[in-house]
């Protein structure tokens, strides 16, 4: 029997039995449309979540200042300033596996311009703070060495402040009031986004740091700083940059009041995090298909059942068991197919739905679909197999006299 007439013969099982047909592809469907929206939407948000550690910078270390206890009770990191400029300086010195050390001292100012005011954060920072985060200037330039040296009263804006203090008008060259002082603006920052905690990055104002410790934070001690951040010279070296700076700071303090923190390792953390959502995720999904198999098999079996008769007649005509067992394997197959390409349309539309709905990030790529689809198939001989096999293992007598 050749391929044509078994397809015939499958689509006219199909049309004698609709509503069977499309309830028994509806396990299919779903499942196939559940494993891409999963699959799009956690790969949207490994994407996110990588677009925001880049946004942070790459072989990052990050040293805080040590904690202050009050009445026995310890108040955390940063609450004790010791930390300053000369800690920086030695690390820069004296750590050959660091490329590059930024001190910041950093608060919350009151930023005026005109009738325009904003509350915002202010960092004091070097030039190579916009090395390491590779933040680069839209418009005018960052500050230089010469800047720090100086203590010029110089900033560089980030886009959520030029939104708010500066309505179609260029900013660089303006004349903005911190805290009261005034300061001219050299240099607009590209837009960076959230960071992976949610904040906005773009919310800030960047000075150079003997300009915040002298005009707007003042400093408990001479050169205090809030804390550094710490570039490895690449991330093999990150081991070997956070003992080093270790070590050199320790020399300098002679105790350990100061903590060392890998902070791309951190971030990466939260990736592997997402990573391990979206495989829960896409083998919940999964089950769905497993269960649509379940269900072309149950149906399958009640077909064989239906139709025992039929397969006593044609066996004695001469259909092979070849044949026999061809036919229902089909029948799932088509069946499971089917459902795969609806499942396709409904998974695409369902992933955009979502990312407009709750504004995720989607990432559809083909190998996905082609993926999912493949596991419709094989579900389908999988599951299909079974009910051919013991159709096609009828006995023809007791096929034709069964009622």
């Amino acid at each position: 029997m050749s391929f044509y007439d078994l397809l015939w013969m499958a689509m006219r099982a199909f049309k004698a039995n609709r509503i069977r047909s499309f309830l028994t592809t509806l396990g299919i469907v779903i499942g196939v449309s559940a494993v891409i929206a999963m699959l799009s939407v956690g790969k949207g948000a490994s994407e996110k979540i990588q677009e925001q550690i880049a946004s942070i910078g790459s072989n990052l270390i990050i040293v805080l200042p040590g904690s202050t206890t009050a009445g026995g009770v310890r108040m955390g990191l940063g609450t004790q300033p010791t930390l300053s400029i000369g800690d920086a300086q030695a690390v820069a010195r004296e750590c050959p596996s660091v490329l590059r050390v930024a001190p910041i001292r950093a608060g919350v100012a009151q930023v005026v311009y005109a009738n325009m005011n904003w509350a915002t954060g202010v960092v004091g920072t070097t030039e190579d703070y916009f090395e390491m985060r590779d933040w680069k200037a839209v418009s005018g330039r960052v500050f230089s060495d010469e800047d720090v040296r100086s203590a010029s009263k110089v900033a560089v804006l980030g886009q959520t402040v030029v939104d708010n203090l500066f309505v179609g008008e260029d900013p660089v060259g303006k004349v903005i009031r911190i805290k009261g002082m005034p300061f001219t603006v050299i240099g607009v920052l590209e837009r960076k986004g959230q960071s992976p905690t949610g904040q906005d990055q773009d919310d800030t104002i960047i000075v150079p740091v003997s300009s915040a410790q002298r005009f707007l934070f003042g400093t408990t001690f001479p050169g205090q700083i809030d804390r550094m951040m710490v570039q490895a010279i690449g991330p093999q070296y990150m081991e070997d940059a956070q003992e080093e700076v270790k070590q050199a700071i320790l020399q300098r303090h002679k105790q350990e009041d100061f903590t060392v923190r890998n902070l791309t390792q951190f971030l990466q953390v939260q990736e592997q995090s997402a990573r391990v959502m979206s495989l829960l995720l896409l083998s919940v999904a999964s089950v769905s298909l497993i269960v649509g198999g379940i269900g072309i098999m149950n149906i399958m079996l009640v077909s064989v059942a239906e139709r025992t008769k039929e397969i006593g007649i044609r066996m004695a005509v001469g259909a092979r068991v070849w044949d026999i067992r061809m036919q229902f394997l089909l029948e799932a197959v088509i069946l499971s197919t089917l459902g795969g390409f609806v499942g396709i349309i409904l998974g695409v539309v369902s992933s955009y739905l979502m990312s407009k709905a709750f504004s995720w990030n989607i990432l559809l790529s083909i190998p996905d679909i082609l993926i999912a689809f493949s596991f419709s198939f094989f579900v389908g001989i999988l599951f299909g197999f079974y009910p051919a096999y013991k159709a096609s293992n009828l006995n023809p007598v007791d096929a034709l006299r069964y009622e």
